[in-house]
């Protein structure tokens, strides 16, 4: 079931029964996949105190400064019962401070300490150690970024039209 790169296979004549085979599975290997990054991210960041979730917590805030909890949650696509136990613990490792929004009482306001926006420095190599680590050139990851965008785009719209 190998189809040439940019090409979408033809499926009709391929068995329900062959479609079924856990190899065959795209989930799976990205199931696989994540796993694989999950256990590389936990190494990687073991040195800066961080775990996978708040590493991506820390760079929304290194990229784009003090941020609402709601648009830390929209751009890493976690609600807040996910985000702020994160948040919590953030703060309480001293990277993060939370206040309530002046002008609106029910939103809060997350920003770097001065701890934490120190640690952006030692973080800095992350990213090329896990670049390294695929194998692939970065043309090749950029790639795939590309792929996983657009998989995630369709797959979206399917379950919302469902």
């Amino acid at each position: 079931m190998t189809t040439a790169p940019g090409t979408t296979p033809d499926l009709s004549g391929v068995p329900d029964a062959e479609l079924l085979r856990l190899d065959h599975q795209v989930c799976f290997s990205l199931h696989a996949a994540s796993r694989a990054f999950g256990g590389f991210y936990r190494q990687a960041l073991k040195g800066l105190g961080l775990t996978y979730s708040q590493y991506l917590v820390m760079l929304v805030l290194w990229e784009h400064g003090p941020q609402p909890v709601k648009g830390i949650g929209d751009r890493l696509q976690l609600d807040s019962g996910t985000l702020s136990p994160l948040l919590k613990r953030l703060e309480a490792a001293g990277l993060v401070s939370r206040e309530r929004s002046r002008e609106d009482e029910r939103s809060v306001l997350i920003d770097l300490t001065d701890e934490g926006a120190r640690l952006r420095e030692r973080a800095l190599s992350v990213p090329r150690g896990v670049l390294d680590a695929t194998g692939l050139s970065l043309d090749e990851v950029l790639g795939l970024q590309d792929v996983l965008g657009r998989l995630t785009a369709a797959l979206g719209e399917a379950a919302d039209a469902t």
